[in-house]
């Protein structure tokens, strides 16, 4: 059968028939003119569009034109841009800089080469940023919603951001309302969940206008557009989600303190080197500045933001695996803090789906749960579809096949002014005829019999459940004198999915407290709270201040903090309340999470530190939230607590590696520069006044650290028990501990080889009584080259396991891998390198030449490297000890509401139940 167009419209006769459509311009004059008339008046108010007749195409056109499209709008940054982002900012800068001082130097193959690191890291930043926005932006296109609207004559398919006001749309069960319209005929029964937080479909005629964000449940009308994009209620909330600046997270912040403090720290000590050479020395300006140059290449973790990129978009491909998809990266680590999450109830505590319940209550003998659900099944058509939330509701719990024991004479359906159904029956096994009814308590009460007898008992009942939330159906039937008689009352309520108490169970486990923000009735909410073991306590909009939510009072959390954090819930809240609630919580120092759903949750969720849209949520409430669960239930945002943690940990362990390795390698050259001059232990050549690597050898040192640190984002970790926030001074304390170790090693190891240099000297030396053979200049800049490569990466193995030994916790095999391919590549470089003097700087391969004795130099160091690793990894304990005994730096003290990075920095085997998986 063909597609027949609104009734009355050309494209039908009366008899509903399809013939050609007639040109629509004279019947669509009226609504021409209202349209141009659709614009807000001086007092607010927009004149209502006349219900529609449909638009052609190139109406809906100039009229898409004038209106734009219904959708909201998102900032998006062009890929060129991210690109550049990547190539400014305080570590791009200095090495900007310093480029530029290599070429100004005619070190044009040095300049090349940094250069090249330069863009490299640009590129690997870009494709990451990218490669993470890719999983949102299949699911906004997967979700893209899509119209009935009347164009041409004919009813088509379209892009529901194509819809004008104006347009003809129909309105089916189980579709979507794709902007705010108006009923032209008929009635429908709209779910407005996700819009106000009713579980109960409304029902509405020509008289009200289902909003964008709200489902049709039953029934189907045409309705006119009269609202579209920012217009529409969806559009009016985003008002709220504009007021938040976007929170670049403490991550950035953190990664930007320490590249201040390395940068700040590694120009003073390059300046203090720069004015002894050319005072000390004499040395030209040149030769001073290359050293200088040297050392600030040293000082630069190149790849620091990139490499925290990496590891948090590692863990968004992780998280997408447990069905969440993250729309920001730097909510994971955010998430990792989080202690205390807001939820919406329905929908994201709940089912969404009224279900009745075991408590009954019944006034006629032989009626139990079972007799009264088939009972109420007889009053509808128990086996056609069902024509609304109650029919669904009580099918999906009654015998059907009892039912199919009695035949329906006839069906009265559900009448809001009735507010009951009924049917009147014939039982096929005895022939006796009855009716049977059920509804509103109150409704029924007034029908049966003996209702002086019993209404003092049926209305105690329902004041109590009413006070616990909870809401009643009552089923009469008649007897074979046609009285009706009250057989019991059902309840239902919309129960808590299966997961939710377990999953706030395991939250609290885990240091996360959980207060549940809902508009339903405060009653609907103390039950709830009951139901999921929380505290019943619950807080009303009355006792919340009227605040603008563009300009939020900084002292929300001192006034209101403690009455917030005294109960379980919120009830009866509207958007601006749930906004304030989060912002109050925030003040208030807590890291605050926001789960919901609808339109009504989409403020909060921007606000919140993370917002979390649940599954089935609206457009709005995803573009509002970093995190979009696509699989229902709420025990999915434990594991991302849990991933979010172990990505914390890959973090730490990194940043704490980088600042010990930056440290280590510039207090080696400064403090070489002063100390350790060749001139002091018989070297004699010009070029080779102070100690330094030639940049080659730098830049190797840091493409195949910054390549492996690359696969630090698979490393092996256990999450913290407890949420988690950034103590820098723990940090610090941790890598200068290290870094003093490493670089007093490095230093012993120069001084050794400098002092076995001079032929007289050498059989009182160290090197002498090991029997290791002199060595040349050269070889002595190879030896460190290979030493300071060693310890780099035995340094990293050092740091991921916090206070802990390094063996307590077996790395992850990627990033074991990553780190034998790259010492493999250093030690053979070492080994062979070819004699040469870049930059003025002689080199000479450990393996080249000289005897057995000299061949196996690089098995020398490769034990005098592990057995120093040793020793750092002992002292990085006992002050991991030391500061957790005396409470240095807080690091116990400040773990009340969300733990700081602890010292010890991972769990212990088994505390508070931490999750087995040991891997991501």
């Amino acid at each position: 059968m063909g597609d027949t167009g609104p009734k009355g419209v050309p494209g039908t006769n009366d008899a509903g028939e399809v013939h050609k459509p007639q040109k629509p311009q004279r019947r669509q004059s009226v609504l021409s003119k209202a349209i141009s008339e659709h614009r807000e008046g001086d007092d607010g108010s927009v004149p209502l569009l006349p219900p529609s007749k449909g638009l052609t195409s190139a109406e809906a056109e100039e009229l898409l034109l004038k209106y734009g499209r219904n959708e909201l709008p998102e900032k998006k940054t062009p890929s060129w841009l991210i690109f550049l982002r990547n190539l400014w900012g305080p570590m791009p800068i200095v090495l900007w800089i310093v480029i530029i001082i290599q070429f100004a130097l005619q070190h044009f193959a040095d300049g090349a080469v940094l250069l090249g690191i330069q863009l490299a890291n640009a590129l690997i930043g870009w494709y990451e940023t990218i490669k993470a926005g890719d999983a949102v932006a299949a699911l906004k296109n997967s979700l893209k919603p899509i119209a009935t609207a009347y164009r041409d004559g004919t009813w088509q398919q379209i892009d529901a951001a194509l819809l004008v006001p104006g347009d003809l749309v129909k309105l089916g069960s189980g579709s979507a309302v794709p902007a705010d319209c108006t009923i032209n005929e008929g009635v429908i029964d709209v779910d407005e969940a996700a819009l106000t937080g009713e579980s109960l479909p409304v029902t509405m005629g020509t008289e009200h206008m289902p909003k964008m964000g709200s489902n049709v449940v039953r029934g189907e009308v045409e309705a006119t557009v009269q609202y579209t994009g920012q217009s529409t209620f969806f559009g009016k909330t985003a008002t709220l989600l504009q007021s938040v600046e976007a929170d670049i997270g403490s991550i950035r912040i953190i990664l930007m303190r320490v590249m201040v403090i390395l940068s700040s720290f590694s120009f003073v000590l390059c300046l203090a080197c720069f004015i002894y050479l050319m005072v000390n020395f004499k040395q030209k300006f040149r030769d001073a500045l290359q050293f200088a140059v040297v050392v600030l290449v040293v000082s630069i973790p190149i790849a620091l933001e990139i490499v925290v990129t990496t590891t948090l978009a590692v863990g968004s491909k992780k998280l997408s695996k447990h069905k969440i998809i993250v729309t920001r990266l730097t909510a994971i680590e955010t998430m990792s803090g989080v202690n205390m999450l807001c939820s919406d109830k329905t929908g994201t505590l709940t089912l969404n789906k009224m279900e009745i319940q075991e408590q009954c209550f019944t006034f006629e003998k032989g009626h139990d749960l079972r007799s009264l659900l088939v009972l109420s099944a007889l009053a509808a058509k128990w086996r056609e579809p069902p024509r609304d939330a109650l029919d669904t509701m009580v099918l999906g719990a009654a015998d059907l096949d009892e039912c199919d024991n009695y035949e329906q004479l006839e069906f009265v359906p559900f009448d809001p002014t009735t507010k009951r159904t009924a049917a009147t029956l014939v039982d096929k096994r005895s022939g006796e005829k009855f009716s049977v009814t059920k509804g509103a308590p109150h409704v029924i009460l007034q029908m049966v019999y003996n209702q002086d007898e019993i209404n003092d008992s049926v209305v105690d009942i329902i004041d109590k459940l009413a006070s616990r939330g909870i809401r009643c159906l009552s089923v009469a039937k008649t007897d074979s004198a046609g009285r009706w008689h009250l057989c019991g009352i059902l309840t239902f309520l919309d129960p808590p999915r299966p997961d939710t108490k377990e999953t706030i169970r395991r939250s609290r486990q885990y240091g996360v407290d959980v207060k549940m923000i809902t508009g339903d009735h405060v009653l609907i909410a103390k039950e709830m709270c009951r139901m999921l073991d929380l505290d019943p306590n619950i807080l009303t909009v009355e006792k919340l201040p009227k605040v603008d939510v563009n300009n939020m009072p900084s002292d929300l959390g001192e006034k209101y903090g403690d009455m917030m954090l005294s109960v379980g819930g919120f009830a009866q809240v509207f958007p601006e309340h749930k906004f304030l609630i989060v912002e109050a919580l925030r003040q208030r120092g807590y890291t605050c999470a926001m789960t919901g759903d609808g339109v009504n949750d989409a403020p909060a969720l921007k606000r919140a530190d993370v917002g979390i849209a649940v599954h089935g949520a609206t457009d709005a409430a995803r573009a509002a939230a970093d995190m979009v669960l696509t699989d229902p239930g709420l025990s999915v945002v434990v594991d991302a607590m849990f991933v979010s943690r172990q990505v914390f940990q890959r973090m730490l362990s990194f940043l704490t590696y980088r600042i010990s390795a930056t440290l280590q390698l510039v207090c080696f050259f400064f403090i070489a520069c002063f100390s350790l001059t060749p001139h002091d232990y018989g070297i004699e050549d010009p070029k080779f006044q102070v100690f330094y690597l030639p940049v080659m050898m730098f830049m190797l040192i840091t493409l195949l650290n910054d390549g492996c640190l690359m696969t630090i984002g698979y490393d092996r970790v256990v999450p913290s028990k407890l949420p988690q926030r950034w103590n820098i001074p723990v940090v610090f304390t941790s890598a200068i501990i290290m870094s003093v170790v490493a670089c007093a090693s490095s230093l012993l190891l120069l001084w050794m080889a400098l002092d076995a240099y001079d032929e007289k000297r050498y059989p009182n030396s160290w090197f002498g009584k090991l029997n290791i053979p002199s060595l040349k200049e050269g070889k002595i800049v190879t030896l460190l080259y290979l030493k300071i490569s060693i310890s780099d990466f035995l340094t990293l193995f050092s740091s991921r396991t916090g206070g802990r030994f390094f063996f307590s916790m077996a790395p992850g095999t990627i990033l074991l891998v990553g780190a034998v391919i790259s010492l493999v590549i250093s030690t053979i470089a070492a080994s062979v390198w070819k004699k040469s003097s870049s930059d003025g700087v002689p080199t000479e391969g450990l393996a080249v030449g000289g005897d057995t004795a000299a061949k196996l130099l690089p098995l020398w160091v490769w034990i005098y490297c592990i057995l120093w690793w040793i020793v750092q990894d002992v002292v990085k304990v006992l002050a991991h000890m030391l500061m957790e005994a005396f409470d240095i730096f807080g690091c116990v003290s400040r773990s009340g509401r969300g733990a700081d990075v602890e010292c010890g920095s991972v769990c212990k085997d088994g505390e508070g139940g931490a999750p087995k998986e040991p891997t991501l």
